[in-house]
């Protein structure tokens, strides 16, 4: 997305580092280098994910203190890590998508309100808006098979965990995966897929919207005692090339302010949606798929709409992590993979 020359018609805005672009970028090696960076990324934040998930199935408030003690103590370490082979399979494709779908989109979008004369800073968060809409829309049609799959081996075994979906006991990733189209299809993979396209697409739209607002904030609020002034007294001019370290601090708190506000906003239907996926309900002895309403009405029962946000701490944490580590990375990946002959523009 060339968002740049709008800054240049600006003389008296603060100029953020430039972007790199789609078109700029050797495709390969961002794809193969991306499969490795995420792939570490994935296995470092994967334990808060397995605590965020038990404590969303709980029937009960437990802290991720005692949470963690009982996995410890009853599974081992290896507790932490129920599924994620799993999860790593799915994360591989699913981040494909997802990169390539958000590079594409944000770049037609954001050339496209650039060119209707919206302003930079408006262009880059409508642009960033659906990037993240398209981006979590096409990864989910991997991720939540993956998801399904690997959520249930994170529960099993899990003495907190209230109506589990299947009274057998998986023996991997593959053996969960034939048990559940045995027993209830295609659709039993695809089970809450459309609360987890309502969970994820609004959840990545406000997180990239709030994340390039907070990115733009930043810069302009450290500017000027981060940035060089031109001879025209505009901070970070064309040839602005910030400190490395102030590059990954600003992105790091950006990306933190970014989740904190989406966690909050699309808590109660990631528990609804990990729930529907993960527990069944019981009627005259048969075991039921919950609907969205009967999932509602259970975690009201269970502690009001406090119960709606089990885990806030756990996703929070996770989402801050992830979020941090995951930009930090893609910037670090995209001027990896810029292509030799590219050579920026402000």
């Amino acid at each position: 997305m060339s968002l740049s020359a709008a800054e240049d018609d600006s003389g008296s805005e603060i100029h953020s580092p430039a972007d790199i672009d789609w078109h700029m970028l050797d495709k390969s090696k961002f794809f193969f280098l991306g499969a490795g960076l995420f792939s570490g990324v994935s296995f470092a934040l994967y334990p808060v994910v397995v605590l965020k998930t038990r404590q969303q199935v709980s029937s009960a408030q437990i802290s991720c203190s005692k949470m963690s003690l009982s996995i410890m103590r009853y599974e081992g370490l290896r507790g932490f890590y129920r599924g994620f082979g799993t999860s790593l399979m799915g994360t591989i494709p699913a981040r494909a998508l997802y990169m390539g779908a958000l590079e594409v989109t944000k770049s037609s979008v954001g050339t496209a309100t650039v060119r209707l004369g919206f302003s930079d800073t408006t262009a880059t968060a409508i642009a960033s808006a659906a990037a993240g809409l398209n981006s979590a829309m096409a990864a989910q049609l991997v991720w939540t098979p993956i998801d399904v799959v690997s959520q249930r081996l994170m529960v099993q075994g899990s003495n907190s965990c209230k109506n589990p979906i299947s009274t057998c006991r998986y023996k991997n990733g593959l053996d969960a995966f034939r048990k559940i189209l045995y027993a209830d299809g295609p659709k039993g993979l695809y089970r809450g897929f459309g609360i987890s396209i309502l969970t994820y697409a609004p959840s990545n739209a406000v997180w990239w919207t709030s994340y390039s607002v907070a990115h733009k904030l930043i810069w302009g609020g450290l500017g000027c005692s981060i940035g060089k002034k031109d001879e025209n007294g505009v901070i970070g001019g064309p040839g602005f090339k910030p400190d490395p370290k102030a590059l990954i601090a600003v992105q790091g708190l950006s990306a933190a302010m970014a989740s904190g506000v989406s966690a909050l906003i699309t808590m109660p239907l990631d528990t609804i949606k990990t729930r529907l996926q993960v527990l069944d309900g019981e009627e005259n002895g048969i075991r039921r798929p919950m609907t969205v309403l009967q999932t509602v009405r259970n975690l009201v029962k269970e502690g009001g709409l406090a119960a709606c946000y089990r885990g806030l701490g756990p996703r929070w944490a996770s989402m801050s992590m992830s979020a941090t580590t995951m930009i930090t990375t893609y910037e670090f990946l995209k001027r990896l993979s810029t292509k030799r002959q590219e050579s920026l523009t402000s």
